[in-house]
Formats: C-alpha cells, sequence, structure tokens
C-alpha cells in the first residue's frame, strides 16, 4: 500500500536526532509515497521549502498559524508569497483560528486569517486549515471567501458542517484521533462524507493513533488511520488507501 501523508511536521525540532534517517529511509520503506510538510511561520515554511528541495516526494504549504502571528505584517505576507513561487509549494497553511488557547485576540487573529485566504486566492493554491474551538467562525470566513479548496486539517466540527464544507469544494483530514475510544464526533463525520473528500494525515509529531497514542508521532503510523476509516467505511484498507492518495493527488498536485 501507499500512502499520501497530507499533514507532517518534519521541520520540527523532536525529529532533530533522525530526521535524515526517516525522510531518506524509513518513511518510504513503509509505503508512504508522497508527504505535505506543513508552514507554521515563516521560518518553518522556509524549512518546508528546503525539505521539498531535498527530497522528491516532499512537498511544502507555507503559511502562519494562528498561535504564530507574533510578527505578523504586510511585509510576512510578502514573503509568504514569494516562498509560493516555488514549484513544490502546493498549498496555503497552516492558516485559520484557535480559540481554545487564544494566544493572540480573536479579532487579530480573523484579520490575518482573512489575509492568507486572500494570498491563496490570489495564488490559486488550496489552503489548509486549522480550527480549534472555532469551528462556526473559521466556517463563516471562508465561506465569505473565494477560496474553495483545501483541507481542512484535524477536523473537529460536527458532521452536518463536514458535509456543508465538501458541498463547499473542500476535503476532510482525518488522523489518529479518529482512533481514540472516545472519537465518536470523528467516527460519525467520517461515516457522513464521501471517502473522496477524506485526506489522511498524522500531522507529526503530534496526535499519534491509538497504539502509539503519546508517543511522537511520524508517517508510518497513516496505516491506523487507513485501518479505522477501512473499518467505518466497510472498505478494504488498500482501497482507502488508494483512493484517499488519488484525493491528495488531485487537491494538491494537479
Amino acid at each position: 500500500m501507499k500512502y499520501f501523508e497530507s499533514h507532517a511536521h518534519y521541520d520540527d525540532r523532536r525529529f532533530r536526532e533522525d530526521r535524515e534517517e526517516l525522510l531518506k529511509e524509513l518513511l518510504p520503506a513503509s509505503g508512504v509515497s508522497h508527504i505535505i510538510n506543513i508552514g507554521c511561520d515563516v521560518k518553518s515554511s522556509e524549512m518546508s521549502v528546503r525539505m521539498a528541495d531535498k527530497y522528491d516526494y516532499i512537498y511544502a504549504a507555507v503559511g502562519v498559524h494562528p498561535h504564530e502571528l507574533y510578527d505578523m505584517s504586510s511585509q510576512t505576507i510578502e514573503k509568504l508569497r514569494k516562498l509560493s513561487e516555488h514549484k513544490k509549494v502546493v498549498a496555503i497553511g497552516e492558516i485559520g483560528l484557535d480559540y481554545h488557547y487564544d494566544t493572540h485576540p480573536r479579532e487579530y487573529q480573523r484579520f490575518w486569517f482573512i489575509q492568507q485566504l486572500r494570498l491563496a486566492e490570489e495564488t490559486g493554491l488550496p489552503v489548509v486549515i486549522h480550527s480549534r474551538e472555532a469551528s462556526q467562525d473559521t466556517f463563516d470566513i471562508i465561506e465569505r471567501s473565494k477560496v474553495r479548496r483545501g483541507s481542512i486539517h484535524c477536523y473537529s466540527g460536527s458532521a452536518e458542517m463536514a458535509k456543508d464544507y465538501v458541498k463547499m469544494g473542500f476535503h476532510i483530514g482525518v488522523g489518529g484521533v479518529v482512533t481514540f475510544p472516545n472519537a465518536k464526533k470523528l467516527v460519525e463525520v467520517v461515516e457522513a462524507i464521501p471517502i473522496e473528500s477524506i485526506l489522511i494525515e498524522t500531522d507529526c509529531p503530534y496526535l499519534a493513533p491509538a497504539p502509539n497514542r503519546g508517543k511522537r508521532n511520524d508517517s508510518s503510523n497513516l496505516k491506523y488511520v487507513v485501518e479505522k476509516i477501512a473499518e467505518i467505511k466497510g472498505l478494504t484498507p488498500e482501497k482507502v488507501a488508494e483512493i484517499t492518495k488519488k484525493n491528495a493527488e488531485d487537491l494538491f498536485l494537479k
């Protein structure tokens, strides 16, 4: 089986010791055929582009996460715009809203979310959306924008809203959380939307699936996500891996 990892953070310091071994040998040997490495600020976006240059199967998303808006300015947007011109930058992200920690005032978060959505509109790139405890505001802002392609990463909203996102043209990112015993809400989402609208992801090094919960996550754990989706959908893991790979290729690489 081949897996398309739609959301990873291999620039994270937790991969410092073995990043090279993982990316060069272990992950390809585990069937990982593609990785989108996701930027959270300018520095991690730049590192994502460098990794994409180094490894054929890695691509980059560039953006500023709602936790990382400390030095955000129009100059930051221009830096992201310049990075987005790279041939292996395939999305604007990780962008969105996070009302759980409220690291920055909500109005400030919304303003810069809108500015980065406009950048996606201008570049024609899909988006990678972060939304935590901000489901309705995130949806409303996206709906008012012209962006209609992207991944709603680590989806935590309702099944009804997931169906509304799918109608708008978006894909739903499903990761290790779906394997947790208390993941009833996400299981309902997977049941409610077509397999053609699902992307698989790890968000590594975070959110390792049930067999490895609490440990550092990496893309070799995608098999557990695929197995759980297959169980929910009544499909074989091979079919889920095949369809989600095509979904991600169609979104990010065409």
